[in-house]
């Protein structure tokens, strides 16, 4: 199935961007899902009929679903607790009724990312819009599954040395025996899950529609957010200049607004695919209203982002890792190698990447920022780099 993640600034319009590119693709004949992650129904205003914690027709070819985050976490304690059983009785835990539950913080982000997960492995449809939150949630929530896969396999290595060596300590600690296996099965478990969900976010075929409105704060929400989500290895396949003023205003004050939306736009084009959209004087509602945005198709087979190594031992004595990063800026990006793994940080992001194999048997020799892409060169370590060949 091919994803398609729209997010934009608070207030730009994401979601009704959302809306009218699934009814767009809907009304070509894909079998679309839109998937929200609002609490309100700001996808039924948008598309004129209500959504909710059940899929929903909207149209032909169209599902919305808005899932219930709130029930979903009530259904997965209510399981977790069934599966530990024998440990909450060892410990002499009292179980919670799912109806004294509320969700805990990232509980609904949780929720929302194991939803997309189950809908982009549905085989009804062809196409998933998720209408994700506004960027300041939407990137966090996108890092979410990698981060939480790399503290699991640092806090529960596979190896089960930690298990071992901990088991004796905290048996004694709380005069039990202490459950490791089914510990580390649940580990797994969850491990498992968020890879499934990592997978569908690190898809060739995913990719990001980024919506705003032309305008300084517009401009600064692209940058920022172009830049976190290359760090991500997601590539952003078009900017929508949401509510373009038309290029004639009746009324003289909106002159300095007009001009101002055409510079950003004129800055965006130069960096970006932009399409904009006219403002209907109205906020959108229904069908038609869709429609008359004029929102650009699904592209159906987007570019994928590649990190390549080059060979340049020959020439350099070096290979190179080519990491795009639009948007950065030299003196907020920082370099630290850990073992096989290379910190990055870029601006206000970080990401903590493994290396390629060829990689782990060299040592860093420079960096350098060009045409928008890191570029880090290593050295082949003499004393692991001939164990390649033999």
């Amino acid at each position: 199935m091919r994803t398609l993640l729209i997010t934009g600034p608070g207030g730009s319009g994401r979601t009704t961007i959302a809306a009218a590119t699934a009814q767009r693709a809907a009304a070509a004949g894909t079998r679309t899902l839109l998937l929200g992650a609002d609490h309100t129904d700001t996808l039924g205003a948008a598309l004129g009929t209500g959504t909710g914690p059940a899929p929903t027709e909207a149209a032909e070819n169209l599902t919305v679903w808005r899932p219930d985050a709130a029930d979903r976490f009530r259904q997965d304690l209510t399981a977790f607790q069934s599966r530990a059983t024998n440990v909450l009785d060892l410990l002499g835990a009292a179980r919670l009724d799912a109806e004294e539950v509320t969700p805990l913080p990232g509980a609904q982000e949780l929720s929302f990312l194991r939803a997309l997960r189950d809908a982009a492995l549905s085989e009804r449809y062809d196409l998933l819009v998720v209408d994700l939150p506004p960027l300041p949630q939407a990137l966090p929530l996108l890092a979410l599954p990698e981060e939480l896969r790399r503290y699991l396999r640092r806090l529960l290595p596979p190896e089960r040395q930690a298990a071992r060596a901990l088991r004796p300590v905290l048996g004694r600690l709380a005069g039990v025996p202490m459950p490791a296996e089914w510990l580390y099965e649940t580990a797994a478990r969850w491990d498992m899950e968020l890879a499934a969900v990592e997978a569908v976010l690190t898809d060739r075929r995913t990719s990001v529609r980024l919506v705003a409105e032309p305008g300084p704060a517009g401009a600064d929400a692209v940058r920022t957010a172009g830049l976190g989500l290359a760090l991500r290895g997601l590539r952003t396949e078009t900017v929508v200049a949401n509510r373009v003023l038309p290029d004639t205003m009746p009324d003289s004050w909106l002159a300095g607004l007009l001009a101002q939306q055409r510079k950003t736009l004129a800055e965006w084009q130069t960096e970006h695919d932009v399409h904009p959209v006219p403002h209907l004087g109205r906020d959108p509602h229904g069908a038609d209203d869709l429609d008359a945005l004029a929102v650009p198709g699904v592209n159906p087979a987007p570019a994928p982002v590649e990190w390549p190594v080059t060979d340049a031992l020959a020439t350099d004595g070096v290979l190179v890792w080519h990491i795009p990063l639009p948007g950065a800026v030299r003196d907020d990006l920082d370099l630290i190698r850990r073992g096989d793994e290379l910190v990055v940080t870029a601006g206000p992001f970080r990401r903590i990447v493994p290396l390629p194999s060829a990689l782990r048997r060299c040592t860093v020799a420079g960096a350098g920022l060009r045409e928008s892409e890191l570029r880090v060169r290593f050295a082949p370590d003499p004393g692991l780099w001939p164990a390649a060949g033999r």
